[in-house]
């Protein structure tokens, strides 16, 4: 009989022993690649309504467990990407992968992985909050119990009240709760505070974080700055179907809107030619009386403001420094022009 010889670290023979390790660097690899893969993968994303191109050549990710926001103008594009990804549109052009699925060839495959709160629901007004729950949860092979929902979403003791008795706050964390009826691993949440009182507002924030601890991804489109700027750990802006920046919201605002502003009112009107000849202003808006200069160095601005207003008799009120926002981020790239 052929003598092997043994291991000492596993007791096996070399050639077992050398599987072993391909196996488990196999399986470390594996692991390695599935952290670091993105749970939705957009490439070259457009979609055509005839001549319009309502998206244009569109690329991003989205990380797991990542709340990730979609702002632009009304127009934009963003509705569009958005019911692609949940699989309600074919895109035209470029792949789609959500959660390792292809949104053109298997779009069947994404449905019980994704949840979606509309901006707009319809309840059946006579409907109490668990009947709505459990008429959702028969759509599902699978779901959440119905107290496990209600107590995701803080509705517990709201559980046998009618959906009309139901405050505009509570009828939108019903609308989270039948988004979570399948567990899904992704959420998208279409302008979820519309409406909502500031209250209600900061209730729902809260139930997106919660969200996000308990393992989900979240994409989030809104038009409340403030919003996403608390709550997204990266933005997407477009404007034209097309991707205009990409990033953390403090990484644009320290890039993109570094400078501060200074806002002032006049208690006349002064055309805006006036003030042309003023040192340190990098950009100037104006809304009738009220001024806001863009500058890198507010303080030496101020300084010549106060003495040019007093050399020219003009009377200032209400004058402050305010640090740049997402909301500033947004318009440098958008613009200022409204939008319906």
């Amino acid at each position: 009989m052929k003598n092997t010889k043994l291991n000492t670290t596993f007791g096996l023979t070399s050639d077992l022993n050398t599987r072993l390790y391909r196996c488990i660097f196999f399986i470390k690899r594996a692991n390695e690649i599935k952290k670091t893969m993105s749970i939705v993968q957009v490439s070259h994303f457009s979609k055509y309504y005839g001549n319009l191109k309502a998206v244009d050549d569109l690329s991003f990710e989205i990380e797991e467990r990542e709340i990730f926001g979609m702002l632009g103008p009304n127009g934009a594009g963003k509705t569009t990407t958005v019911e692609t990804l949940e699989g309600l549109r074919k895109p035209d052009a470029g792949e789609i992968f959500i959660d390792g699925h292809s949104v053109l060839t298997n779009p069947d495959a994404i449905k019980p992985i994704i949840g979606v709160q509309l901006q707009a629901n319809a309840f059946y007004p006579k409907m109490k909050v668990e009947e709505a729950i459990n008429l959702f949860r028969r759509y599902y092979p699978k779901s959440l119990p119905a107290e496990q929902i209600l107590e995701l979403v803080s509705l517990i003791e709201k559980r046998r009240a009618q959906v009309e008795d139901l405050s505009g706050g509570q009828q939108q964390r019903l609308a989270f709760g039948l988004a979570l009826v399948n567990d899904p691993k992704i959420l998208f949440l279409d302008e979820p505070t519309t409406g909502l009182d500031p209250q209600a507002r900061r209730k729902t924030w809260e139930l997106i974080q919660k969200f996000r601890e308990t393992g989900k991804t979240i994409l989030l489109t809104t038009h409340y700055m403030e919003e996403a700027q608390q709550l997204c750990d990266r933005v997407l802006i477009i404007d034209h179907g097309k991707k205009l920046a990409l990033d953390s919201p403090q990484s644009l605002i320290t890039k993109e809107a570094g400078d501060r502003h200074i806002e002032f009112t006049l208690t006349e009107q002064v055309p805006q030619e006036k003030f042309r000849t003023l040192p340190y202003i990098s950009k100037m808006w104006r809304n009738g009386n009220r001024f806001i200069f863009q500058t890198d160095v507010p303080d030496k601005l101020v300084v010549a403001l106060i003495r040019y207003a007093d050399e020219q008799n003009i009377e200032i009120r209400d004058l402050h420094i305010q640090r740049p926002t997402l909301e500033d981020v947004f318009i440098s790239y958008t613009g200022r022009t409204l939008r319906e």
